[in-house]
C-alpha cells in the first residue's frame, strides 16, 4: 500500500456556454443604471464651454437616452426570459 494522497477532484474550470451568457447578460443588467446616470451627467459636461449647448437640445439628449435605456432594458429582459428556467440554488454558499 503506498502512502500517496488520493488526487483531488476539482469542479471544472469552465462553465457552460447558455450558463456564462446568462451570466454575463445579468451583469449587463446590473451595469445598464450606472450607465445611465453617466450618460445622464454628460450634459453638465457641456455647460463648461463658452459656446455651451441650449436647453432644449440637452432636453433632446436626455430623453433619448431615457428611451435607448428602455429599449436596452427591453432586449435584457427578453434576451433573460428566453433563457430557459433560471439554474436552481443547491443551498451551497457560493
Amino acid at each position: 500500500m503506498s502512502d500517496a494522497p488520493e488526487p483531488r477532484r476539482t469542479a471544472p474550470i469552465f462553465v457552460e456556454r447558455q450558463s456564462y451568457r446568462r451570466r454575463r447578460l445579468a451583469d449587463s443588467a446590473r451595469f445598464l443604471p450606472v450607465l445611465g446616470l453617466l450618460l445622464w451627467m454628460l450634459p453638465l459636461l457641456w455647460g463648461l464651454d463658452s459656446d455651451g449647448m441650449s436647453t432644449s437640445d440637452a432636453l433632446v439628449y436626455v430623453f433619448a437616452v431615457w428611451l435607448g435605456l428602455v429599449a436596452a432594458a427591453l432586449l435584457l429582459i427578453r434576451a433573460l426570459g428566453r433563457g430557459g428556467d433560471a439554474p436552481q440554488d443547491d443551498g451551497e454558499p457560493r
